[in-house]
């Protein structure tokens, strides 16, 4: 037999309390900004509109949306390379997110 006991849900509906789970998550190495860890991790699992669910539960949090990973780069910077993720660099740009070289400048 092969393939998985449950079959694939696509388009299921994320709970808040799932969402802010997110903000709970603690990176493997003490060295990654415990900010950007949590931010790269929703990008990597959630839809842009439960991304922008996560942005606002962030925020209020008062977690640093600028916070940078060990190469210098903010999550705007790493979103924006990807092509297909404008919504989410959207979704950044309007909770005040920007990019290293706006925040080396200032």
């Amino acid at each position: 037999m092969s393939g998985p006991e449950k079959p694939k849900v696509i388009g299921e509906e994320w709970s808040d309390e799932r969402i802010k789970s997110f903000l709970f998550l603690s990176p493997y190495d003490a060295r990654i900004n415990p900010d950007f860890h949590v931010l790269i991790k929703a990008y990597q699992a959630m839809r842009a509109f439960d991304f922008a669910r996560f942005v606002d539960f962030f925020t209020e949090a008062g977690r640093d949306l600028n916070a940078r990973n060990e190469l210098g780069q903010t999550i705007l910077d790493h979103v924006s390379e990807h092509r297909r993720s404008v919504q989410y660099a959207e979704i950044l740009r309007a909770a005040g997110a920007k990019k290293a070289a706006e925040l080396d400048q200032a």
